[in-house]
C-alpha cells in the first residue's frame, strides 16, 4: 500500500486536508481524524474513477499486471 501525504489545516471548529499528489481531493471534518478519514474516501473515490477511465480504449488482448509502489 503507498501513503500519500496529507495537508492539513484547522479553520476555526473545522479542519480541513487537502493532498497535493491528487488534485481535486480534500476532506474536512470536526475532528482531524475524521478530517483525514472523509480526504482518504475522496482518494479512494478519484483513484477508482481514474483507473475506470484509464481502462477505456485498452485492447481485449493486453494483459493486466499489479505492481506495488513504496
Amino acid at each position: 500500500m503507498h501513503a500519500v501525504r496529507a495537508i492539513v489545516e484547522q479553520d476555526g471548529k473545522w479542519y480541513i486536508a487537502y493532498c497535493p499528489e491528487i488534485p481535486g481531493a480534500n476532506g474536512q471534518g470536526r475532528t482531524k481524524a475524521s478530517c483525514l478519514k472523509n480526504l482518504g474516501q475522496a482518494i479512494e473515490l478519484i483513484l477508482e474513477d481514474r483507473r475506470k477511465d484509464g481502462m477505456r480504449g485498452i485492447p481485449r488482448s493486453a494483459t493486466h499486471e499489479r505492481v506495488q509502489v513504496g
